[in-house]
């Protein structure tokens, strides 16, 4: 899942790292890069966080959604990629059937971002539910 992000620094501190889709969800860092890598993993602790306590994981909205809201005026927005098939759960050996040429393409896919074909699947399933769910 992309998460979009808004990175702002104040005179005299570090940057900050606010995720408008996961409230409470903030970080840093001393760098701009230091901190879009401490915002994945800020961002992946919270959504293990969700998991664990049985909540479902929000879809995140585009940055367009949120350029409206005040409170991130004058930040800098970036879009940061968490793999969230990769958080709380064990693997689970599934048996689907596909047509080939999906699969040509799926696997395609995945190995250009340096994906799996499971990993690229979880992905895009969680993606998928995350949108679609009217919860």
């Amino acid at each position: 899942m992309r998460f979009p992000i808004i990175i702002h620094k104040d005179p005299d501190s570090d940057y900050g790292v606010t995720v408008p889709d996961l409230p409470g969800c903030f970080s840093a860092g001393t760098t701009t890069d230091e901190a879009l890598t401490n915002s994945v993993e800020a961002i992946e602790c919270h959504l293990e966080g969700l998991l664990l306590d049985g909540e479902k994981l929000p879809a995140p909205r585009s940055v367009e959604h949120h350029q409206a809201d005040k409170r991130f005026a004058g930040g800098v927005w970036a879009l940061v990629e968490v793999d969230v098939s990769k958080l709380s759960g064990k693997a689970k050996r599934v048996n689907i059937t596909l047509p080939e040429r999906v699969l040509v393409q799926i696997d395609a896919f995945a190995a250009k971002r340096g994906d799996t074909r499971s990993g690229l699947l979880a992905h895009a399933a969680l993606e998928y539910v995350a949108a679609h769910d009217d919860r």
